[in-house]
């Protein structure tokens, strides 16, 4: 394998209920050849009118002034190439109780928290993200507190309590926080989500307080580098406008099936068969060259095939919800690795896809459909995580889905139109005719932290900065 350069994955030579509380799936060459490049979808028709109406609202503090901008409580703002906030000295002590270890111990803490954010788009729901380095021993919590649209406050929300490590001797156990509601709205796993979007009721705004910890008198402290949440509005819809094909052109990502997996650590949401989130997320990761070193992997059964994956599932695991299919957990994971930074956003269609993989940007998509929804499939499923990479010249979807029985059969094309639907539609029938939610569009999208500005304008056209 060649050696990357930085942000450069063109040299590397690769292998061949509400919306957020997700059931992940049970059932079952040489560089980036971009074949050509076409115009973008048309100015108007399908795709135009939905550009017309934004909603989605993301909002990221990552740049050392957004950081200073917050309210520090025992915060310093660390400088250079990567800002972010750090502990400078704590505050007080804190007990807490882990639920998943059951102990009780002690945590001295430091706290960062954001200038009020005034939605663009009044949202229904709002997902979370963050980035950050947390050395044994230390931790995050990442709370939301907002405004109503009728000018009332939500509670602080706690969005989630994260760690990398998962030594039980030092470290918490990464969680969600179930049972958290105010009567107006609640939060599912990942998801603050509006109770009754039908009245009308929306966030108008929010704040989110970030909490370092880490054990008393220790040295050791968490850096957090990029904070935010995306809010959206989408309408209900069982079908989605068609958007116009742009693009022909496909990325070479590495292939990962979850499937191999199978029975392998089933202490992690039952083994491989359910870890197609973190499977996705590897195959990105290691698109942009980075890989987990052979210490990382020492605990690993040598006989597995891609261990990588294993570790994969292992760093994104959520105790609470028992799976790893959390979002923003995901996303946080792949920031774990060397300049990666990792975000959780809805697009709008097609053509926001096409833009990122123009630019050279792959995207994991979250879907669910019947067996008969998606032609080409073979299953059917109530939440999936897939890598897009790119569009034949028909405009059909190339994916990589890890639900496949082998790393070679892990590249699919997937019909335009069905794909779309299947993606963006926020309402669909279960195999037993009871409406049932979609993801309105959810994806993670994983990038470097130095980017060309071609890289920098396709991130910023679909909403990412």
């Amino acid at each position: 394998m060649t050696t990357p350069e930085p942000g450069n994955p063109s040299t590397r030579i690769a292998p061949i209920t509400p919306l957020s509380r997700r059931t992940v799936l049970t059932v079952a060459a040489t560089g980036v050849a971009l074949a050509a490049t076409a115009g973008r979808a048309s100015a108007s028709g399908p795709a135009a009118e939905h550009r017309s109406a934004p909603t989605v609202d993301n909002h990221t503090w990552t740049s050392h002034a957004d950081w200073r901008s917050g309210s520090r409580d025992g915060v310093r703002v660390v400088a250079g190439p990567r800002p972010g906030a750090t502990i400078d000295r704590p505050v007080g002590t804190m007990t807490y109780t882990d639920p998943h270890l059951h102990r009780k111990r002690e945590w001295e803490y430091a706290r960062w928290t954001s200038p009020r954010h005034t939605l663009t788009v009044p949202a229904t729901e709002l997902v979370a993200s963050w980035n950050a380095h947390t050395p044994p021993g230390t931790w995050i919590q990442v709370e939301l507190g907002g405004v109503y649209s009728d000018g009332t406050r939500t509670p602080w929300y706690v969005m989630g309590r994260w760690t990398s490590g998962d030594d039980e001797d030092v470290d918490i156990r990464r969680t969600s926080v179930d049972g958290q509601s105010d009567g107006k709205s609640s939060i599912w796993t990942d998801t603050f989500a509006i109770d009754d979007a039908a009245s009308g009721l929306r966030l108008a705004s929010y704040r989110l307080r970030l909490t370092l910890l880490r054990a008393p008198g220790a040295k050791a402290a968490p850096t957090v580098w990029r904070l935010g949440a995306m809010g959206s509005d989408v309408p209900d819809r069982f079908t989605v406008p068609a958007s116009t094909p742009g693009l022909a052109g496909e990325l070479r990502v590495p292939r990962y099936s979850q499937d191999v997996h199978d029975g392998q650590y089933p202490q992690y949401d039952g083994g491989g068969e359910a870890w197609c989130s973190p499977t996705s997320s590897q195959m990105i990761i290691e698109y942009w060259g980075r890989e987990p070193t052979a210490g990382q992997l020492a605990w690993v059964d040598p006989h597995y095939a891609d261990p990588q994956v294993c570790l994969a599932a292992r760093g994104t695991y959520d105790y609470q919800y028992e799976g790893c299919g959390n979002w923003p957990f995901n996303a946080a994971y792949a920031a774990t690795y060397r300049d990666l930074q990792g975000v959780v956003t809805r697009l709008r269609s097609l053509t926001d896809l096409e833009t990122l993989i123009a630019a050279g940007i792959p995207a994991i998509t979250s879907q669910s459909f019947l067996k008969s929804e998606l032609t080409g499939a073979g299953y059917g499923t109530s939440g999936h995580l897939m890598t897009v990479i790119g569009f034949t010249a028909d405009g059909d979807v190339i994916a990589n889905d890890p639900a496949s029985p082998d790393d070679q059969a892990v590249r699919r094309v997937y019909r335009r139109r069905e794909f779309e639907n299947v993606w963006l539609r926020t309402k669909r029938h279960n195999a037993d005719g009871k409406v049932v939610s979609g993801t309105g569009g959810v994806c993670y999208l994983y990038f470097p932290t130095r980017l060309s500005e071609g890289r920098r304008r396709a991130l910023a056209q679909v909403g990412v900065r």
